[in-house]
């Protein structure tokens, strides 16, 4: 297994926390089993996210941009920042507990991976699966590169939004559609009018396209129309991809700056106008009055013309989807650029294939709709880079060489290699041409792709490689699933020929406790140290001010980070966020993580950490544990517990085996909390308190400590491992030196221990238990420890309880327990309660209660109860959950209040009978 490399454009955040935790689990549990466990540790150089950082740091700390340094020089800087963040990320891995195997540490610009990236290029070029074309890319003006997918945030807008983006001298309306007419040549009082919310590429139209089906234009099939600012004649065309219900039904054609556009431009054979440049500004064909603005001041000089022409026909707000780069903030432009492609269409089919014959396996399932859509639809991936931070793309231009009027191109592992091939395409030598390196860096994704194999030593032959891939299961983020999923699977199969993993397992996205996507500008990024650890409000705002953050996000997210943790985060440690955030299936929806959760964790490990205290307490110093095969209950809450015991063996080898890590954090949680804590600790110390003690009850307890400890390391690593090692060791057997390579606990060597049957009829005793800590708090016994009697009407019933009366009492926090015959009259000035249908319990009251202080209390309580009842009563009912949620309040209520009536009742009768009577 791999871990997914994060990106070294700063620290972990609580998306990464949620990975370490779930892989490092699987780890821990795999090699507790003896299998033979390969954890690769890494991290991503992230082209343009990196490159972003840096450039921001140079400008704020030395006043510097990118192109007022050389290339290398440049370079010097990241590789500086990265020596510095690397770091840290190690050090945050080392700190959730990550057991990664350290010694093969991996980083995309490392000598290995720059070989594996190199090779994948050429070998791609060579299979014809990767060529240089003019095409359409996501372009970032601010960036001046072209940017993936995933580096475009869709952005909606309800309507009219100002945005202040980079370069722009002020902010920028966004969400309005301008209508424009465009008058039919020849007819001077006609027209079309066209729709758009981006009037700055109106210099770029060479065509209006309607439905040849819309009734509305037919008569001008084939006629042409006037350019609104130029005055030249364009083509009104026909196109079936025209939605003629929306607007006017009229569409302006821009096949520089639209995909759509380009498409329906290739379909009719017209010739695209690039107006936008790679800085953001008009270019030469939009003429001397726009050349060289910014596209959005441009945008309004636009405007103005169309209104002194009279052309402009009307401005409304307008519900838009806008694409914004994450990296910078500026609106994505789609360029007509020469870049390089991969062809995805074959190696895709490859991958949709995978899925569908089972080979291989997404989980949860519900994944396979979309990544079956995704390849469905996918498209030639753009991998060139306009950056100087990543790999330098292994492709040579052969000056003044042109083949039918176009570049000459050529590709190598060297410039050596590039030659070669250069002179067999020009037919000249070698030493006579000039090559020129694109300057342009492979997409960030691409070398991510390879990471499964170029971690191994893949071109080469190595020992790992053919030892460890393709690797067992590859567990990410959801988020991850297409744009790195998707794409190691597709260069993993073409350049290995197997692919590079059979099992996917898919997390969920981590958000706050709001449901809101965790982000730097929002405030609410965690850094899982600050969790561990705990960090004051100051210091949490002091980190914020460090970052990039421009003057108006920091303030929002200061702000934001002041009203979520008004007194700072409270220290949880390791352990508890691990368990936390494990304890979220990955079959649910987004987990929205909250502080006071990580902190019920830490409160559950304080409840080990006493119990454990009290087991080695009761152990001593002179005991020894018997071997588990000799191990026999003396008691059937001994047997109890083991049953108990073997059971929580099962369901975590099960939730460990299915990967729902969910099913083991609640189990272990349930055994350590309710069976052992609450339960077998407190129903044994009457017997441990004994003198002598017997030897049965410690015996069980180490032997639950032992297991229960094993069983809980893989998420719990810190805390199991110190107690463990405290536990005394067994004679004549040879420990393992850590808890992590110590054998895991199978379900089938617990399972003789299992009892369902026991297990069934303690859960009376637990209910009876629970019945009779009621009945004392209604009466308010807080210290008196009253008889008790169970009545049952069926024979059976009465031996079940026999074998636990003592157990009964101690969890009841009562005296002594007794059975009370079937048919027998119930004792004179005794509570009375039902426990189920055929039992019944009675307490002791006489003596140990006042009635005549008791009642108005009681009297009290119902009168609050009353009034909740009526005000619930009151209400109109609403419906679906609500509604539930009101009846079932209602039905408790009314239970609460019969029983305090019946209390209140044998109070009554308990005055009437002990009264002095007058003679």
């Amino acid at each position: 297994m791999c871990i997914p490399p994060p990106n070294v454009t700063g620290s972990l955040h609580i998306g990464h926390a949620l990975t370490v935790a779930i892989q490092d689990a699987l780890v821990r549990w795999h090699r507790m089993r003896g299998d033979q466990v390969l954890w690769v540790p890494g991290s991503d150089h992230a082209g343009i996210a990196t490159q972003a950082v840096v450039e921001k740091q140079l400008w704020k700390e030395q006043g510097v941009r990118r192109h007022e340094l050389s290339r290398e020089a440049f370079l010097r800087e990241v590789w500086k920042w990265k020596e510095e963040k690397g770091g840290e990320i190690c050090e945050q891995l080392r700190m959730l507990g990550a057991s990664l195997d350290w010694d093969r540490e991996c980083f995309t610009m490392d000598a290995g991976s720059s070989v594996a990236v190199t090779e994948a290029f050429v070998r791609l070029y060579k299979a014809g699966l990767l060529y240089r074309n003019r095409q359409l890319v996501n372009w970032s003006c601010a960036l001046r590169s072209a940017i993936s997918d995933i580096e475009v945030e869709s952005r909606p807008l309800p309507g009219r939004t100002e945005l202040r983006l980079p370069g722009c001298p002020a902010p920028v309306s966004f969400g309005l559609l301008v209508s424009v007419a465009f008058p039919v040549d020849g007819e001077p009082d006609a027209e079309v009018v066209i729709g758009t919310t981006r009037p700055e590429t109106l210099p770029g139209d060479v065509a209006v396209a309607v439905h040849p089906d819309d009734s509305r234009y037919t008569h001008l099939h084939g006629r042409q129309l006037r350019h609104p600012l130029t005055g030249h004649l364009l083509p009104l065309i026909t196109d079936s991809a025209v939605q003629p219900h929306l607007g006017t039904g009229a569409v302006k054609v821009t096949p520089a700056h639209s995909p759509a556009d380009a498409e329906m431009g290739a379909r009719h054979g017209l010739s695209p106008q690039s107006v936008i440049a790679e800085d953001g500004t008009m270019t030469s064909l939009c003429g001397d009055w726009l050349q060289g603005l910014h596209r959005f001041v441009a945008r309004e000089k636009i405007m103005s013309a169309l209104r002194e022409r009279g052309l402009f026909r009307d401005l409304q707000s307008h519900p838009m989807v806008l694409p914004i780069c994450s990296r910078s903030g500026d609106v994505v432009e789609y360029l007509l650029k020469s870049q390089w492609f991969v062809r995805c269409r074959e190696m895709g089919d490859q991958a949709a294939k995978a899925v569908e014959s089972g080979a291989l396996g997404l989980h949860p399932p519900f994944h396979q709709k979309n990544w079956q859509h995704w390849f469905s639809h996918i498209g030639d991936w753009c991998v060139s880079r306009q950056l100087w931070w990543g790999h330098q793309i292994p492709a040579y231009l052969v000056v003044e060489e042109q083949g039918d009027g176009e570049d000459c191109w050529v590709v190598g592992r060297s410039e050596a290699e590039a030659r070669e091939a250069a002179a067999e395409l020009t037919g000249r030598p070698g030493a006579e041409l000039t090559l020129e390196r694109d300057p342009d860096v492979l997409d960030t994704w691409f070398s991510s792709a390879l990471f499964p194999f170029s971690a191994l030593g893949w071109p080469q032959e190595t020992p790992d490689l053919a030892r460890f891939y393709p690797l067992s299961l590859l567990e990410t983020g959801s988020d991850l699933l297409l744009f790195w999923v998707g794409r190691m699977v597709m260069l993993g199969t073409q350049l290995t020929g197997q692919l590079p993993f059979s099992k996917v397992l898919l997390h969920s996205m981590v958000r706050d406790r709001q449901g809101r996507k965790m982000s730097k500008s929002l405030g609410n990024v965690l850094d899982p140290r600050d969790i561990i650890t705990g960090a004051e409000l100051q210091v949490l705002q002091e980190k914020l001010r460090d970052g990039n953050l421009d003057p108006a996000e920091l303030a929002i997210a200061a702000a934001a980070q002041r009203k979520d943790f008004p007194h700072g985060i409270p220290e949880c440690g390791t352990d508890a966020l691990r368990f936390t955030l494990c304890s979220h299936g990955a079959l649910g929806g987004d987990l929205n993580l909250s502080i006071s959760e990580v902190l019920s964790s830490r409160h559950f490990c304080n409840k080990i950490w006493n119990a454990l205290r009290f087991i080695l307490n009761v152990l001593g110093e002179k005991f020894t544990p018997e071997p588990a095969e000799e191990l026999s209950p003396s008691s059937p809450v001994d047997a109890w517990i083991l049953s108990r015991l073997a059971l929580t063996a099962q369901q975590c080898e099960r939730g460990f085996l299915t990967r729902e890590l969910s099913l083991v954090t609640h189990t272990l949680h349930h055994f350590w909390l309710h069976n052992l804590c609450d339960t077998y600790l407190e129903a044994v110390k009457p017997v441990l308190a004994r003198s002598p003690c017997p030897s049965g009850p410690p015996q069980i307890l180490f032997f639950c400590a032992d297991v229960g400890l094993r069983l809980l390391a893989p998420l719990m690593p810190f805390l199991a491992e110190e107690l463990w090692q405290r536990l005394p060791t067994r004679p004549g057997c040879s420990p393992a030196p850590s808890i992590c390579v110590a054998p895991y606990p199978s379900a089938h060597s617990l399972e003789h221990w299992r009892q369902p049957e026991l297990e069934q009829r303690f859960s009376q005793v637990q209910e009876a238990a629970q019945g009779l800590r009621a009945l004392r708090a209604m009466y308010q016994l807080t210290k008196a420890r009253p008889r008790v009697l169970l009545q049952s009407s069926e024979l059976g019933e009465q031996g079940l309880f026999e074998a636990f009366l003592e157990p009964l009492g101690t969890l009841g926090h009562c005296g002594a327990v007794g059975l009370l015959s079937p048919g027998a009259a119930a004792p004179s000035g005794w509570a009375q309660a039902p426990l189920s249908d055929t039992v019944q319990i009675f307490m002791e009251l006489q003596g140990l209660v006042d009635p005549q202080t008791h009642l108005p209390l009681l009297a009290a309580r119902r009168h609050k109860l009353q009034k909740q009842l009526e005000d619930l009563l009151a209400r109109t009912p609403s419906h679906g959950a609500a509604e539930t949620q009101r009846q079932q309040r209602l039905s408790s209520l009314q239970m609460e209040l019969l029983k305090l009536d019946k209390a209140a009742s044998h109070l009554r009768q308990l005055m009437e009978e002990f009264q002095p009577r007058e003679c």
